[in-house]
């Protein structure tokens, strides 16, 4: 049991660095893939995990000067209000419906990835529409984070870029950034909840720390045209995996 999570540590780290997601999207499908856990358990778990990933590739972003406070900040107070949202309908949503909008959430960041090129070095001119801007989409992250144990950062990175006009490597530092409280807030209600096991999550963690900074490094290495496309082609192999896990798992069932 413990290599699997290890392994899922490694890759999940790894990607956090490169993309600046938390790597909760891709270690909620490895987990329920190697280690066999539920989409419950996997959220969770990926969840507590991704609050130390984030912090260690955080700072990477932020030697460099790819963070935007002010927003980061301003983000992390919406997903504060949507993590508990989100942590109760992991709670109460059937398995299925969890596991398909998670899908569908994957192939719609993709397709994003592929139709916008992202730039890199721009910033964001702050306005009251910004603002509000900011509030709406750290709800949305901070939901997502709760229910899928993503961190939300597959949700806030692309939206940054591409809606607020954010350079690429800016907005993966500030959604770091943004993702933490959240995920701390999600992880404390799903541990009195008895929905995780620390011991797992540090397990997952242990691996990811050192694997996020060279993750980070790459992403400076990295064009960004090359970069999105690699998210992109990841995102659709992992969507539809399983997608067929689970039409495979209904067949059987029957």
């Amino acid at each position: 049991m413990i290599l699997p999570l290890l392994l899922v540590g490694a890759v999940g780290g790894l990607l956090s660095g490169m993309f600046g997601v938390g790597g909760g999207f891709i270690m909620v499908p490895l987990l329920m893939w190697l280690a066999n856990m539920d989409q419950r358990r996997a959220a969770a778990t990926s969840l507590l995990a991704v609050v130390p990933i984030a912090a260690v590739s955080a700072i990477g972003y932020g030697i460099q000067g790819e963070i935007d406070l002010s927003a980061a900040l301003i983000v992390a107070g919406g997903a504060l209000v949507g993590a508990p949202i989100g942590t109760w309908l992991l709670r109460r949503l059937p398995l299925g419906w969890l596991l398909w909008l998670f899908i569908a959430g994957m192939l719609v960041v993709a397709v994003r990835l592929v139709l916008v090129a992202p730039e890199r070095g721009a910033e964001v001119e702050f306005s009251t529409g910004v603002l509000f801007g900011y509030l709406l989409l750290g709800l949305v992250m901070g939901t997502a984070s709760g229910m899928f144990g993503i961190g939300g950062g597959v949700i806030a990175v692309p939206v940054l870029m591409t809606v607020f006009g954010m350079g690429d490597l800016l907005a993966r530092g500030t959604s770091l950034v943004a993702l933490i409280p959240a995920a701390i807030l999600s992880s404390s209600i799903n541990l009195k909840a008895g929905m995780l096991s620390v011991r797992d999550a540090a397990i997952v963690a242990a691996p990811a720390l050192p694997a996020s900074i060279a993750g980070v490094w790459l992403a400076f290495l990295i064009p960004p045209s090359v970069g999105g496309i690699l998210f992109a082609a990841l995102l659709l192999a992992l969507a539809a995996q399983l997608a067929f896990r689970d039409l495979r798992k209904r067949r059987a069932a029957r």
